[in-house]
């Protein structure tokens, strides 16, 4: 036997052990597009260093943040589709963000592979204590007495929070004012100063000024009261029918990640998910936990995408 072929089968041996290598044969990259302290951030930290530990192979937090999370995704995009570079996200930055952006290097739809929903939360609406009214029909009323007087803030142009108001706005009939603000900390800040009259907002961070009196909780969005203050009725319990609207975070692949990989990612996870301590961690982060199939959850993506671009077109909201 030649040289040549002797090389051309040893060649031929190495690549089908190399394709033969379980996953993860070496570390995974997960990119974040929002700062180290913000929540996708808080969550994925326990969960990286649970999953490491269960494939033996090292987790590598990569935030990457800017551009509401358009940076971050458009570097999974581009990733090869191996398993190996993750995106961690709040759906916001997939599902409102995109509509907003007229040069943007992804389709949500078409470039991504859910693979697991992470945690799932509702807002709160809350007032600052000046505003007189204590109710969703107390604040209604108010609104409609006062058409183009009441103001709410939001973390920016087209963010979950901001979308909420635009909901609120129509299917109450009422006129007000969106004050966008670059980030969580500036807008709480002038809320709790009374710059600002109303604001949605993620539970678990506002809880603390709630309980101190210094905010005043009217409704929370989801479907259900939130463990969290069970004596918050919902908007639906407080008089707007059908108002549901709420955050998650989630796990991403680029698209032509195996199915074997995600699915492999996803049980992992799952099992995490339905530990004690991660159970705790994410009640103290005002989350609940949804795990669920890639199915489920890429199911999920096509009805938030479909259904915040509907809202932002119906409001009037221009992309940049």
């Amino acid at each position: 036997m030649s040289t040549v072929r002797v090389l051309h089968i040893l060649m031929f041996a190495f690549c089908g052990m190399a394709a033969a290598q379980p996953y993860p044969s070496k570390p995974i990259r997960v990119v974040m597009g929002f700062p180290p302290g913000t929540t996708v951030d808080v969550l994925m930290r326990p969960i990286a260093q649970r999953l490491g530990e269960a494939f033996g192979q090292q987790l590598v937090l990569d935030n990457r943040p800017g551009a509401t999370g358009i940076i971050a995704t458009e570097m999974v995009v581009r990733a090869p589709a191996d398993g190996y570079t993750l995106l961690a996200t709040p759906g916001s930055a997939l599902t409102s963000s995109p509509h907003l952006h007229t040069k943007i290097a992804f389709d949500t739809l078409r470039d991504l592979k859910p693979v697991i929903q992470l945690g799932a939360f509702a807002y709160v609406l809350i007032a600052h204590p000046g505003v007189p009214a204590k109710s969703v029909k107390e604040l209604v009323a108010l609104a409609r007495a006062k058409p183009g007087v009441l103001t709410y803030g939001s973390t920016g142009l087209g963010s979950g929070f901001h979308l909420a108001g635009e909901l609120f706005g129509s299917m109450a009939k009422i006129n007000l004012v969106h004050v966008p603000y670059k980030g969580g900390p500036a807008v709480i800040t002038d809320m709790l100063g009374g710059r600002i009259d109303l604001m949605f907002y993620s539970l678990a961070v506002v809880q603390p000024q709630i309980r101190a009196g210094r905010l005043r909780a009217i409704a929370v969005t989801g479907l259900a009261r939130d463990p969290l203050l069970p004596e918050v009725p919902t908007m639906a319990e407080a008089g707007l029918p059908k108002y549901e609207i709420g955050g998650w975070h989630g796990l991403f692949a680029p698209a032509n990640t195996p199915n074997a990989v995600v699915t492999q990612l996803n049980a992992a996870i799952a099992r995490i998910l339905g530990t004690v301590e991660i159970k705790e961690l994410w009640i103290s982060q005002g989350m609940g936990i949804v795990s669920g199939s890639p199915e489920a959850f890429a199911a999920l993506v096509k009805s938030d995408y479909e259904k915040y671009g509907a809202l932002i077109r119906s409001a009037g909201i221009k992309p940049e």
